[in-house]
């Protein structure tokens, strides 16, 4: 259920509006809980329904795109959608072993991956945007580095969220558990 939940919250998140000079991003310079809840689903989430988050992702960005910022549409989010399934399936290999150094590890790759492949792509698919050769493709990740810090920041904050909810829902049950055992027990 935990998987799900973290999805449907990445996707709400994505739709708040920011209160920033632009008040059109729906998120904060991508401090978002996107990719911990992609790992969190290629962990704990049913190998059969991988495709769920994949699609309900795919869509949110189309309904972003066309209906909320107006762009057009390039293949340049074909290759977003690439790495969310990528990221999925990095969250698989959490599958048996998710401690935090492992989780820290797959939130940091999930942070550099997305800032280096999405910058690549945006320098190749609008060639209007940068000019082609090394000089434009380095003008593009140097306009995204100001991003990079929140996502680095949002993917390290809420894979940990999420990858340590389960073991406190544990730990208050146990405390809860023992608890109601001390009333009794007192009785």
């Amino acid at each position: 259920m935990l998987p799900y939940i973290f999805v449907l919250l990445a996707i709400a998140v994505r739709f708040l509006p920011f209160a920033g000079p632009l008040n059109v991003l729906p998120h904060a310079w991508h401090f978002t809980p996107l990719a911990g809840s992609l790992l969190f689903f290629g962990a704990r989430g049913s190998k059969r329904q991988m495709w769920v988050p994949l699609v309900l992702f795919a869509a949110t960005d189309v309904v972003l795109t066309k209906f909320i910022y107006a762009y057009s549409f390039s293949w340049d989010q074909l290759v977003t959608w690439a790495w969310y399934a990528a990221i999925l399936w990095l969250g698989t290999n959490l599958r048996e072993k998710s401690g935090p150094v492992r989780v820290i590890g797959a939130a940091l790759a999930s942070s550099v991956s997305f800032f280096l492949i999405s910058n690549f792509a945006v320098w190749a698919a609008w060639p209007n945007m940068y000019p082609r050769g090394l000089h434009g493709l380095m003008m593009s990740y140097a306009a995204g580095l100001p991003f990079f810090r929140g996502t680095v920041e949002g993917d390290l904050f809420f894979s940990a969220a999420f990858f340590g909810m389960p073991v406190f829902l544990m730990v208050l049950s146990r405390w809860m558990h023992k608890t109601s055992d001390d009333h009794i027990a007192a009785a």
